[in-house]
């Protein structure tokens, strides 16, 4: 007889207490990004029906080069759910269960419709610099709550975690393919590392921010660290860039979003100077940037050789020469692009 193929799932719903013994459901694949299986469960019998995410992390990405990263990042993404639920309760979902034998976890399901993609907003050209101050807001108070917090340094000591999804992929690997560039890739990791600062995100991209009514909901936190917050203003701003490439059309307003991320985040950082942070912001983001075309984790949507260039050239010019203003970099890449 052939096995169930839903017996680990059902069997790690009923450890969460999500499920009952013998009880039917039904589960659907949502679309994600390369790090775990993210599921639709419904259960029909209920009334009325009730409907969660699954979350289950993969120990390899389904991306082409070779990157695994520890499986215990699930319960990293849990436990800063669950802290930035305390600071911002608005800008996260709610957890409704872990389950650590299977490195899983559930979480309230919120509807396409009404909880849009980021992402797909920003494609669509529903661009607009109010949700940047808003994803801004959301994120300087929790690094602002979170800021010197030796109890959370301790629950958050995920460096090997952290290194191997985030600095190694985008940093060390982009290092092997610019020789001229290593020791300052190099630089930026230890860096990086070396600050801790506050609990951050490490994975804030557009692709796990929904726009709701409430506001950003803030999703996809398994990168979890305690460390430098200037990676996850550097990782947002990054995107803001390379979406100038991907729709040329909306340049205009991609870098109205980069301006309004920038400026509200840094008028409420309170844990060190706004300078300090503001330049490790601006150093980190070119490194950043040429990862996103040579590291492990290359921007679907950059597939023109002469865009890859645009991206290499600039990204190149700072990190040999750093700036430490980030209207420095967004200008000349507004420069570049404009052909000037």
């Amino acid at each position: 007889m052939m096995p169930d193929p839903h017996e680990d799932l059902s069997m790690a719903l009923e450890r969460m207490q999500l499920l009952r013994p013998g009880e039917t459901f039904r589960a659907e694949t949502l679309p994600g990004g390369v790090s775990s299986d993210i599921l639709r469960i419904d259960l029909p019998g209920r009334s009325p029906g009730l409907s969660f995410c699954f979350k289950r992390a993969l120990a390899k990405l389904k991306v082409a080069a070779e990157w695994r990263a520890p499986v215990e990042r699930n319960h990293a993404e849990v436990e800063w759910l669950r802290v930035a639920k305390e600071l911002v309760p608005q800008a996260v979902p709610l957890i409704l269960g872990e389950d650590a034998q299977s490195g899983a976890f559930a979480m309230e399901y919120l509807a396409p419709a009404l909880h849009p993609v980021w992402k797909n907003e920003l494609r669509d050209g529903n661009i607009h610099a109010e949700t940047a101050a808003a994803v801004a807001r959301a994120i300087a108070a929790i690094h602002a709550g979170t800021a010197r917090r030796t109890d959370l340094a301790r629950r958050f000591a995920n460096d090997h975690i952290f290194h191997s999804i985030r600095l190694e992929p985008y940093l060390l690997a982009t290092a092997e393919h610019h020789p001229e560039c290593a020791a300052r890739l190099r630089q930026l990791v230890e860096t990086t590392a070396r600050n801790k600062l506050a609990l951050v995100h490490g994975d804030l991209s557009p692709k796990n921010i929904l726009v709701a009514a409430r506001g950003p909901i803030l999703l996809d936190a398994e990168c979890a660290w305690y460390g430098d917050p200037a990676f996850d203003l550097a990782f947002c701003l990054n995107h803001m860039l390379l979406k100038c490439l991907w729709r040329p059309q909306w340049r205009e307003q991609y870098l109205a979003c980069y301006d309004a991320l920038a400026s509200t985040y840094l008028a409420r950082v309170t844990w060190e100077p706004r300078a300090a942070i503001e330049a490790r912001v601006a150093h980190l983001l070119p490194g950043l940037f040429l990862g996103r075309v040579d590291g492990k984790s290359p921007a679907e949507y950059l597939t023109d050789e002469h865009d890859k260039e645009r991206v290499r050239r600039v990204a190149r010019r700072f990190l040999l020469e750093p700036a430490d203003g980030l209207a420095t970099v967004r200008d000349a890449w507004n420069a570049e692009l404009r052909g000037t």
